[in-house]
């Protein structure tokens, strides 16, 4: 990771949406916020993050679950250094593909690339 980061134009942020492992990622010690603390200290600007596993949510692909992860994150990487103005965020399911190549039914509300 240290060598791909350190060469890295942009970083992208897999993010856990499950209730619980958005929790333990965003926490602390969490696997999130070390590996945006460690593409900012490695002077990686640009960063998309990508909140995956919505369709484990409760409810199902729940917006109010993504509006919550996108604020908190953006608050994140606010303080860490990052102008979360220009961060990507999007919306997949890696395990079913949604979002992957084609826009998901499954996800209406959801319009595509946004920005805080």
């Amino acid at each position: 990771m240290i060598t791909g980061t350190s060469q890295a134009d942009c970083a992208v942020l897999i993010i856990d949406s499950t209730t619980g492992g958005f929790e333990g990622g965003i926490s602390k010690d969490g696997q999130t916020r070390e590996h945006a603390l460690f593409a900012f200290t490695l002077d990686v600007k640009q960063m998309i993050c990508c909140c995956n596993k919505m369709d484990v949510t409760t409810p199902k692909y729940s917006k109010a679950r993504y509006d919550e992860i996108v604020k908190e994150v953006s608050s994140y990487l606010k303080k860490v250094g990052y102008n979360p103005d220009i961060i990507a965020f999007v919306l997949i399911l890696g395990f079913k593909g949604d979002n992957m190549i084609e826009r998901s039914t499954n996800l209406d509300w959801y319009k595509g690339y946004s920005s805080t």
